[in-house]
Formats: structure tokens, C-alpha cells, sequence
């Protein structure tokens, strides 16, 4: 019969990259399966499934920030680990991949009608200039969401000279659209600025690369201000987090085999 080896926490930490405080964390978090102390010094007795748990946590919280649904998803996958449930975590790893790409999806789609839009093709047929609550329903949209992108200068809306008034003509209208989908498909409002301001500057090439490229003088706080990059690695993280339990259930099947 094999003795069974056990690890200390700083072992698990080392193997992780992280603190030891994060390896007691992810413990109390109910993030590793239960622990065994030692009877004699009390000292925890990690074995080689925590040290597997621990890894695949590591790489599913990675993706832990995007939508509620691939949120559920990244715990489901944890908790099937502390389960030792190594097929249930594999089938929804693939599940996360398949979330992961249609996210990236919709940011390709929103970046393909953004370059037609620029191209001339006409976004809306509204020929006579709109007040904000009729395009704010138009656009199914809120008048607060309206001003507050007018706010932070993606777009600037005509006046009614008499009244004051804002008014939005097909121009206006079209700018709106694109502004809507893009922010919808997640990009950051910092990103989406970034990109208007070139357009009106009149560069229309490489619009796509602007939109993913913070410029130097920019605090890229968020993953959305370069989102096709920040998708792109995640889609790859979902390929190594596939890999990692694969073969992690190898090495269970060969070690049980023997």
C-alpha cells in the first residue's frame, strides 16, 4: 500500500503563487476540499487532490469577473473540484469556453458594425431630428443613459436654438447606435471615447486596434479598455484550464491503474 504524502501549506502556496494566508483562505472559503490535521501538532495535511484544487481554482477565478452566468459557471467548475468530481469539472470547463467565445462574438460583431457604420452604410432611416425621450425610446435606451454618454463626450448633440432643446438627426442617431452596441458588447467607456476621437479627427483606418490600444498617457484600470485582447486571453485561459484537468485526470487514471 503507497503512504500517502502529505504538504504543508506554504508547499501549496509556492505551487500556486500565492500567499499561505491565501491557501487558509481558499480552505475557509470552502474552495479546497476539507482538511485533515496532523493528531499530533495539529498541522494541516494537504495531499496531491489540494494541490490539484488549488491549481484548478487559481485558473477558473481568472475568469470570475465577467457576466453572472459565467461567474456560476467558474464556481460550478470549482465546486465539482472540491467535489473530486474531475468529469463534471471537464464537461463545464468546456461550458466556460463556449461562454467565452460567444462573448468574444458579440465584441467582433459590435467592431463589424462599427467599421460599416464608418464605411457610409446608414444606420437608421429617421429623416427628421428626434427629441431625447423619443430617442430614448427608440433606441431602448434611458434619457440618463443619453446624457450621461453626452457627459462623457461621446457625442455632442445639437440645440434647438429656440428652446434648447436637444436634438438628434440621423448623424446624432447613428452615433448613438454604435455607442450602444459597443457598450453593451462590454468595451469600456474609455475605450469607446478613445476610438470616437479618432474618427473625428478623421483617421477611419485601424479602428479596431484603437479601440483595444490604451494610449500611453491613458490609466488602463479596466480589462474592457483593450477588451479583444482581454478576450482573446481569456478564450486561451479556457483552453489551459481544459488542458489542466485533463490532465489531471490522467495522471488519477494512471495512478490508479498501477
Amino acid at each position: 500500500m503507497t503512504q500517502t504524502r502529505y504538504l504543508r501549506t506554504s508547499e501549496l502556496a509556492k505551487a500556486a503563487n500565492v500567499h499561505p494566508n491565501t491557501v487558509r483562505l481558499y480552505e475557509q472559503w470552502g474552495l479546497l476540499p476539507p482538511v485533515e490535521r496532523n493528531p499530533f501538532n495539529n498541522y494541516r495535511r494537504f495531499t496531491q487532490k489540494h494541490l490539484d484544487q488549488i491549481l484548478l481554482v487559481r485558473q477558473a477565478l481568472r475568469f470570475t469577473w465577467l457576466s453572472g452566468d459565467v461567474h456560476a459557471t467558474v464556481y460550478e467548475i470549482i465546486a465539482q473540484g472540491v467535489q473530486d468530481n474531475l468529469g463534471g469539472a471537464l464537461e463545464l470547463a468546456y461550458k466556460l469556453l463556449s461562454q467565452v467565445q460567444a462573448e468574444r462574438a458579440q465584441a467582433e460583431a459590435a467592431v463589424r458594425y462599427l467599421e460599416r457604420w464608418v464605411e457610409g452604410v446608414p444606420p437608421d432611416a429617421t429623416t427628421r431630428p428626434l427629441r431625447i425621450g423619443e430617442v430614448a425610446r427608440l433606441l431602448d435606451v434611458s434619457i440618463d443613459q443619453l446624457r450621461n454618454w453626452e457627459r462623457n463626450n461621446l457625442l455632442e448633440t445639437p440645440r434647438d436654438p429656440s428652446n434648447g432643446y436637444r436634438l438628434y438627426g440621423p448623424d446624432e442617431i447613428g452615433r448613438l447606435r454604435v455607442i450602444r452596441m459597443l457598450i453593451r458588447s462590454r468595451y469600456s467607456t474609455m475605450s469607446i471615447l478613445r476610438m470616437l476621437n479618432k474618427l473625428d479627427q478623421g483617421e477611419t483606418d485601424q479602428l479596431r486596434q484603437v479601440l483595444d490600444t490604451p494610449e500611453a498617457e491613458e490609466d488602463a484600470l479596466y480589462v474592457t479598455d483593450h477588451w479583444l485582447t482581454t478576450l482573446n486571453d481569456l478564450e486561451k485561459g479556457a483552453h489551459e484550464l481544459i488542458g489542466q484537468i485533463e490532465a489531471t485526470l490522467t495522471q488519477r487514471q494512471s495512478e490508479e491503474s498501477n
